[in-house]
This record gives C-alpha cells, structure tokens and sequence, in this order.
C-alpha cells in the first residue's frame, strides 16, 4: 500500500480569485511527489504535491486531451513519475498512478507506451464527490457565493454540511444528490453544458480556446441576438400587463428576422448571447432537481466555470430567480479539479482501490422520481383530463398549468425554443425556413459533431450508472475546428434538432414531475405540423420519464384523431388562451439579458431624448395595431375550428 496523504490543516494562502492557487498541507511530508488525473472529455486535469519552503503543497494545471503529448511533457519535467506512492519495486515500469475520467479507459495504453506507468482506474463520481467533499470540509474558505460580482465566503459546518446538490458542469453536466462522505447518488443530468458552448463557440466566433471565448462574452451584448419581452410586447403593453421589458424571451431569437448573416454579428455579441442560453438554462434545470428533491444547497463545480465571474453570476441570479430567493448558488475553489482531487484523496486508503465505473455495487443512475402509473388513452374524457401541463413551443417555450376549464396558470418557461434553433441554424447552415432546416436535419448526422458517452468512456460506456455508450454527452461536444466548411450543414442541423428539442422534453418532464401532472400536452408553431420535431420530443419524454409520461401533440391537422374526446379547446380548459393569454405566452422563464446589471436596462432607456421618445410611442401604437390584429386572427381561427369541430363530432355521433 502506497502512502497516505495527510490533509489536515489545509489551506490556501494565496488570493482565492487567483485562479486555482496551490493548497498548503502542513503536516503532509514534503518527500517524494504524488500525482492523479482526471482525464475527461475535453481536459486532462492534474493534481499533484511539491515541495515548497520544508512543506508540501497542492498544485494543479490543465491540458486540452488533444494535446496528450503536452501532459506527458509536463509529468516528465516535474519528475512526477520517480515515485508516486505505489510502487512494487525500483523500476518506473511499476508505477501507479491514481486516475478518474473516460480518459483514463481509454488513454492507459498511451501512459503505459509514453510514461511507462499504469494508471490505477477510479470511478469519476465517487471522485468528484470526494474531491467536492475534501475542500468543503478541510479548506477554510473553498466554498463562496458570487452575486452581482461579489464574491462571499461562506463556512460550512461539517456538521450541517449534508444533504446537498453538487451540479458538476463539464463537457456534459451530471447532477448528484450528496448526502455523506461517498454517499450520494446521481439523479440525472443534461447533455447541454459546457462542450456544448464551447463547441458552438468555436464555431459561430473562431475562437480557439475556452478561456478566449469566456473574454469575449465580457465585451460583448446579447441584446444583438436575443429576443426579450420587450421586441414582442413593446413596453407600453408590457407595462400594462406588469411584464419586465428586459426577461429573454429566445436566445438568438432576433436572428429570425434579421437579414445579417454569420459575419455580419460581432464574435463578442455571440459569444455573450451562448453564454447566458447555457448558463440560464443549467441553473433552471438544477432548480428543478433541487426543488424536486426538497434541497435548498447547491454547488456548483466543473471544469467550465473557470472562476468566469459573468458565468457565476449568470447562474446565481438565475437560481435565485426561479427559486424566489429559497435557493442560493454556491461555487467551490479549484471547481475544474473535483475528481483529480477525490483521485488523490485515494492514496493509501484502501476503500478507493479499484473503483471500476463497470461495477454495479449501489445504484447511482437515479433520474428525478417519475409518475408511478398512466393513465391509459381510453379513460380521456371531458371529466378527467384535468390537470395537465400544457407546453407551448414558440420562439421560446412557455409552460401552463390546466386545472380546470378557464382555470390555467402559467409555471415556467424556457428560453430555449424554437427561436433558439432557427436563428442559431440560420447562422451556422444558412437556412431560410424552419422546413427547410427540418429537411436538412433529415440527412445529417449529429454524431458527427455531439459527444457520446462512448467517446469518453469507450464502447461499454459507464454501466455503473445506467449510460450506454450511444448516449450524449456533451451536443456539439465533438467540435474541434472553428471552420464552418469542415462540418456538414445537416449534421449541424441534426444536432441542433437532437440538443434543443430533448431539452425541452427535459424540462416538461421535469415541470411535470413537480407539479404532480401526469399528462403533457405540447403545441406551437415550432411543433405542430412537424413529425420530425414530434418524434424527437416524444423520444425524450419517454426517456426521462421511462415511459410513464403520456405525450400528445394538440395539432390542427388530424385533430380529431389525435384527441379523441379532446373536442375542442374549450372542453380543454383553454379557449380563448391564444387571446386572453397571448401576451403573458412570451413570458418565459429567464431573469434578464445582457451584462449582468442588478435592474437590466434596455438600450432605448439608456438613450433619452423627447425624439426618442416620440418614435418610440410611434412604434409601440404600431406594435399595438400589429397585435390586435394578430389577436382578432387567433379568434376567428379559433371560432372556425371549434364549428368545424363540432360539426365533425356530430356527424360521428350519427
């Protein structure tokens, strides 16, 4: 047995926004180094001691895993291979190093032929929580709050440390529930996460590194791109119906009806405009898990964060909005290094030997809690079909609880709709119609640009906690060059489809699940009418719910057939929505746009001017016009479909 690190009285003595400054251990002897690994999907993360003064100390450096040769180099020049704690004789051809990650099942061969060393496998979960657990437990000031671009310390009390939520957000995002040392199980997560930004990033700016794309989102404005409250409502209605001008409505949603193409939009707007979609988004979907589970501490850590303050302070306000303020956000020191550092805590400690990620021993793969029956399709009746959430995919995507006929309430919403895929599809394939983009997805591919959990973990993927290799991992995780030209445009349109269409299915279910609603109904101009779009929603609904969420589409086309005893949206519940509710439909879900400001202005307010003024009173009448209009249309469709409807249901009951 190699030797056992001595953790205690650890600390860090450097400024703790340093990036990920060494971590002093004062009892660990400063002798002969100890090295792990985190090889994952995008980074090969180390951690490793050294000697510095007579004491030992934690260091830490990254490397992207397409420059392998660079790690390599590195572990030589540091001499981190003369003795690493576990070895069975004086050859360097003995050594062990602690490892966790996809990686390090697929890269042993090359440690073996370039290092000569063995890596000694640990599953990545347990890792990542026992690294999680590590700083919060032993190093004072690790664990930090960052709002409006404030960072806070906070203590946390062994004592009253557990249960928590840890979100970890690498090139994929995998959420777990902790509820001890090595206790903790994970209960989903989502295929959208940091690879994905970067992924998209490299494609829609050129930039050729995370850290460049992060600089360019602080100089850039999502207002250029983003959709919010205000484009659609004009702020006289907006403040007649309480509504904040400034809440995104659809990422990217401005792309729609703007004639730019890709290189007429500054790579710093874009890059801005990714980083709040997936920001947002991850904070809303660890809302839910935490509001499902009953929890109100969540951590955030991973590789992505990067200690990118505009990154924090996205998912802090995010999290405090959706949660009323009943939820804080919480970051954690060295948040890139969680299953490096649980790797390292494995030295000499026999509980950690051989973690294989193949190994079943305690179910970890646990999604939120599903519905425990359906109801079946012949019990649909004007008497029961209540309640039930009605999922409503425009621009953005807007989620209303049915509870009775004219009695609706919306809950929550996304800001990834459809307006995010067509406008990001227009810039990366040069569609010009939602059809002509549901064509090309037809014939493209998106394993050519996704991540599976086979790329990182190999061909068996990672059993233990129920992930077949053909599962994403990470959408555009697989993106390695900023060349538009070097990618397909329906494999791009594939993967667009695949990302945004299971995320919303994602979220409803999730919505779904803890609202206590057993039914989902979807509708909306980027749904229905589109087989493919159907198809792929509900595929990810009987994913996320292992089939025990019922799925229907309310479409004009076969309406009948479709519904059944559904007649009419009256008998639904909400007739008259498209006109009562048709305002309050665009209010979906996201805090605010732009750079973080703690009340967000909008660029009209900022300029002044009676001039000003005057032509935004004139648009704003004009935008008024625009919508009684576009309301009178809704009612009149609304009124032909329900005589034709009930004309039909007539003629069946002859």
């Amino acid at each position: 047995m190699g030797r056992r690190i001595d953790l205690s009285g650890a600390e860090i003595r450097a400024d703790p926004g340093d990036g990920s400054p060494p971590i002093f251990l004062p009892r660990q002897p400063a002798a002969s180094p100890l090295l792990a690994l985190d090889i994952g999907g995008t980074l090969i993360k180390l951690v490793y001691t050294a000697s510095c003064g007579g004491q030992a100390e934690l260091r830490f450096a990254k490397f992207e895993r397409r420059r392998l040769d660079d790690c390599f180099d590195f572990v030589r020049a540091q001499g981190l291979i003369g003795c690493n704690g576990t070895t069975t004789g004086s050859s360097k051809e003995n050594v062990t190093l602690k490892a966790t990650g996809g990686g390090s099942y697929k890269f042993g061969d090359d440690f073996r032929q370039k290092l000569g060393v063995s890596l000694d496998k640990l599953d990545e979960m347990d890792s990542v929580v026992s690294g999680a657990n590590f700083l919060l437990q032993n190093v004072p000031g690790a664990a930090f709050t960052h709002m409006k671009g404030k960072r806070n310390s906070i203590d946390i009390s062994p004592d009253n440390m557990f249960p928590y939520l840890l979100v970890n957000i690498g090139s994929g995002v995998s959420i777990l529930k902790v509820t001890g040392n090595r206790k903790f199980e994970r209960v989903t997560g989502t295929h959208i996460g940091g690879g994905t930004m970067f992924g998209l990033a490299k494609l829609l700016t050129g930039c050729k590194s995370y850290d460049e794309f992060l600089q360019l989102s602080q100089k850039g404005d999502n207002f250029v791109l983003d959709l919010v409250v205000k484009d659609i409502c004009g702020e006289l209605v907006c403040q007649k119906q309480g509504l904040s001008t400034s809440t995104l409505a659809s990422s990217f949603g401005k792309v729609i009806t703007s004639m730019k193409k890709l290189a007429d939009y500054k790579p710093e707007d874009l890059a801005s405009a990714l980083l709040s979609a997936f920001t947002y988004n991850i904070a809303q979907i660890s809302f839910l898990v935490a509001s499902l589970l009953g929890l109100r501490r969540v951590f955030f850590g991973g590789s992505y964060i990067r200690g990118h303050k505009s990154t924090m302070d996205n998912i802090s306000y995010a999290l405090n909005f959706w949660s009323e303020s009943q939820m804080q956000a919480s970051f954690l020191q060295h948040e890139g290094y969680l299953g490096a550092l649980g790797a390292l805590m494995s030295y000499g400690d026999p509980r950690n030997e051989n973690l294989n990620p193949e190994e079943s021993q305690e179910e970890n793969s646990h999604e939120a809690a599903a519905p425990s029956d359906v109801t079946s399709a012949d019990e649909h009746n004007d008497g029961n079909i209540f309640p039930y959430l009605l999922v409503n995919i425009g621009s953005g995507v807007s989620m209303i609880e049915v509870i009775g006929k004219g009695k609706f309430e919306r809950i929550i919403g996304s800001h990834l709709g459809g307006g995010t895929i067509l406008g990001l599809a227009r810039l990366l394939t040069g569609c010009s119609s939602y059809e002509e983009f549901l064509e090309l997805s037809r014939s493209g591919d998106n394993l050519a640009v996704d991540l599976t959990v086979g790329d990182i973990y190999g061909e068996r993927g990672y059993p233990k906690i129920g992930l077949p290799a053909s599962t994403t991992a990470a959408s555009f995780g697989k993106v390695s060059s900023g060349k538009l030209s070097e990618y397909k445009a329906e494999d791009l349109a594939a993967a667009l489809l695949n990302s945004f269409t299971y995320n919303i299915g994602q979220i409803a279910y999730f919505v779904a699940n803890l609202s206590g609603l057993k039914r989902i109904f979807f509708r909306g101009a980027y749904v229905c009418g589109h087989e493919k779009t159907m198809d792929k929603i509900s595929r990810s609904l009987k994913y996320w719910s292992k089939g025990e969420v019922q799925t229907t589409f309310l479409c004009h086309e076969g309406f009948l057939g479709t519904l059944g005893a559904f007649w009419s949206y009256e008998n639904m519940g909400i007739d008259g929505l498209e006109s009562q509710e048709v305002i309050r439909e665009v209010l979906l879900g996201a805090p605010h746009t732009g750079q973080f400001p703690s009340s967000p202005l909008t660029h009209e307010q900022d300029n002044g001017g009676n001039t000003a003024a005057e032509a935004e009173v004139e648009r704003l009448r004009h935008d008024n016009t625009v919508l009684k209009s576009e309301l009178e249309r809704l009612q009149r469709e609304n009124a032909e479909l329900k005589a034709k409807l009930v004309k039909s249901g007539e003629a069946a009951t002859m």
